[in-house]
């Protein structure tokens, strides 16, 4: 390959490919209706991997997102980032700023959700802790469905969503990244926040 297609080769769809071989998921080239995605499935749930833009002013913010739709049992909302400029949103969704009483975790996220009491055992999960602790730009939030201009879920469906910035194609941390959004879907089954089966909803 010449110096300049290396430049601008991408990567991503032989290595999300090659994982989805890895991982026992589907990979789905993209088309002019969206881009590819990357599905595996853990349990009663399907994981999917995607990238897409954010505009920001004349510039496009590239990200990858992973979600699954989870039937909630009982409207938990939460949200976890690294303190940023996006520290204001939860504010606007009616969360409260929570402190888990754990300190390295407290320091390093901004913690806001719905309820105090099911934020504090969702996260009193040590090994979810120390994945998300091990990621330094990830956002892992429950929402409502998929926004304005996205999928409208059935009653009682909602989805647990993260989103990091990039296009990734690091196969290492995407494994590491299904780990951690598997982790956060067993702990709010543990918890009593989800139902352990599969939702009415196809992305």
């Amino acid at each position: 390959m010449s110096l300049l297609k290396k430049w601008f080769h991408d990567s991503r769809p032989e290595i999300w490919k090659q994982l989805s071989t890895e991982l026992g998921g589907e990979y789905t080239k993209g088309t002019w209706k969206g881009g590819e995605r990357l599905e595996v499935r853990h349990g009663e749930w399907t994981l999917t991997l995607d990238t897409y833009v954010v505009p920001v002013g004349k510039v496009y913010i590239p990200m990858s997102r992973m979600r699954a739709p989870f039937v909630n049992a009982d409207g938990l909302r939460v949200r976890l980032h690294r303190e940023s400029f996006f520290s204001s949103w939860g504010r606007f969704l009616g969360m409260q700023d929570i402190s888990i009483g754990v300190a390295d975790f407290d320091a390093a996220f901004v913690i806001r959700g719905s309820d105090e009491r099911k934020v504090r055992a969702f996260l009193a999960n040590e090994r979810l802790r120390a994945l998300m602790l091990a990621e330094k730009d990830v956002q892992l939030s429950v929402e409502d469905d998929e926004g304005w201009f996205g999928k409208k879920f059935p009653e009682n469906t909602d989805e647990l969503r993260m989103v990091w910035s990039g296009h990734e194609k690091d196969a290492e941390r995407i494994k590491r990244l299904f780990e951690l959004f598997s982790e956060a879907l067993d702990q709010l089954c543990r918890i009593g926040s989800a139902y352990e089966r599969r939702p009415d909803v196809k992305l």
